[in-house]
């Protein structure tokens, strides 16, 4: 009997291991993803700037309505002339429907190992926990 297993384990194996290395192979043209909303409302808000050196924090004034949450892309923080980006480490989970609840170590700064987390706006239920990563400034070219 466990040899009868064996063998049929064995045989399926082999039968689908020509479909597995089908899926490997590379297809002859690329298929690129249609940009998201979030990732064009980005582009829309850095049109014309030019990238600086990533920061650890950023001085922040008021409060939270000054951050923009981007569906799925980032969070954006407007000052002056400059747009500050952070991408997190798990963009996918941003939502614009959610409002940030920050903890903060500092009252003028807002830093990358500040604590985050995500409540439903309308519900005030707890919908996640945000990972900041540096903060990418984001001025006019010229």
């Amino acid at each position: 009997m466990i040899k009868r297993i064996v063998l049929a384990t064995a045989a399926l194996t082999l039968l689908a291991a020509p479909a597995v290395q089908a899926q490997d192979e590379p297809m002859s043209e690329p298929m690129s993803e249609p940009m998201s909303e979030g990732e064009a409302k980005l582009a829309r808000m850095l049109d014309g700037r030019v990238a600086g050196e990533p920061e650890r924090c950023i001085r922040t004034f008021g409060g939270n309505d000054t951050l923009t949450i981007l569906d799925g892309t980032a969070i954006v923080y407007k000052r002056g002339d400059t747009v500050w980006v952070n991408r997190t480490e798990n963009p996918q989970h941003l939502d614009d429907d959610d409002r940030l609840v920050i903890r903060k170590f500092s009252a003028t700064q807002l830093c990358r190992l500040d604590h985050v987390s995500t409540e439903d706006r309308f519900a005030n239920y707890y919908t996640g926990h945000v990972f900041l990563t540096d903060f990418v400034p984001y001025r006019k070219a010229g």
